[in-house]
């Protein structure tokens, strides 16, 4: 009786705790922007996978369409060109990245690539392989012998193919980490040149192991945040993979984004909940905005996050198909 009180009172107290910690939060006010991207009468959104901005302030949005689509809008939102048009590598849109020199990046879950274009829209590096249609054909002939296993160097080429990537980020010296993904449940560090240097993580619930890494950014100082959302936190490492710490107070990261120097925060959408979270680097709340639905200023799965300044961002949204353009007003 004594042990079933005492689960009891565990069952009723973490609840309350929970709803404590939330209620403490303080709520931070703001507006979004009406009608913010001018499509042409011909053209529309799907789910609006993925949303970046550039150092012109020009609005990427990578959408899952009737076929996947990257689109270009200037800051008004009115629409400027699509990008990788009938690509071979766009088979289903996850995010888009924009780095330090306005190169496009745009990581396809369903290719299992992650395609690098320049600012003029051109690709030019590529990282991972889409599957060949003909892999996964018919069944083995009866009694035909096993296929020889692949020579090494190959071998080791498939081991470092992507399983649904999920997100891209990069530190001061070019180097690329690529949150790979809902299959390899692990981190893959490329050098500025596109090589492979290391990967971390595996299937788990330790520190260091992911469930499914969604989403992936850096810091000023080269430490690699990922959102390990069904786990339900945040993990931070150093550049080589040491793990430093985890936040487990913003319920599940679907999307995370650090804003530029030299004072940097943290925004992170616990989709689930329909709620953005500002965070400082050290994982405290700082405030928190939003709530699930269908008008201006609600959220339908917060997909990805763009955050220019510590007060602008851009949210893309599944369930809504729109980007969403947010000015915060926090209380000092």
């Amino acid at each position: 009786m004594r042990r079933f009180a005492l689960l009891l009172s565990l069952v009723l107290v973490v609840p309350l705790f929970v709803l404590a910690q939330e209620a403490s939060v303080p709520e931070i006010a703001f507006d979004s922007v009406p009608n913010l991207l001018k499509l042409p009468p011909d053209l529309y959104l799907g789910e609006a996978a993925g949303v970046a901005v550039n150092s012109k302030g020009d609005i990427f949005v990578f959408t899952r369409s009737g076929h996947t689509r990257l689109f270009e809008f200037d800051p008004s939102g009115k629409f400027m060109r699509e990008i990788g048009q009938d690509l071979y590598g766009f088979s289903f849109a996850h995010v888009v990245r924009i780095d330090k020199n306005d190169n496009i990046w745009a990581v396809d879950e369903g290719a299992n690539m992650v395609i690098e274009f320049n600012p003029e829209g051109r690709v030019i590096t590529l990282y991972g392989r889409k599957p060949e249609a003909v892999e996964g054909g018919g069944p083995r002939a009866p009694g035909a012998p096993p296929p020889p296993p692949p020579p090494p160097d190959f071998a080791t080429f498939q081991e470092r193919l992507f399983n649904r990537p999920t997100d891209v980020a990069w530190d001061a010296e070019g180097n690329s980490y690529i949150s790979d993904g809902y299959g390899n449940s692990r981190v893959v560090k490329y050098d500025k040149n596109g090589d492979w240097v290391t990967e971390w993580g595996k299937r788990g619930s330790e520190p260091g192991e992911f469930y499914h890494p969604h989403t992936i950014a850096t810091d000023a100082k080269g430490n690699v945040y990922v959102g390990d959302r069904e786990n339900h936190r945040i993990q931070v490492f150093d550049g080589n993979g040491k793990f430093l710490k985890a936040f487990t107070n913003i319920g599940a990261p679907w999307a995370i984004c650090i804003t530029p120097g030299p004072h940097q925060v943290l925004y992170t959408s616990d989709s689930n909940k329909g709620r953005i979270y500002k965070m400082d680097l050290n994982g405290n709340i700082l405030g928190a905005f939003g709530k699930p639905g269908k008008q201006l200023k609600e959220f339908g799965w917060v997909h990805e996050i763009a955050c220019p300044s510590e007060n602008t961002l851009f949210a893309a949204e599944l369930l809504n198909w729109r980007v969403q353009k947010l000015t915060l007003h926090p209380s000092h």
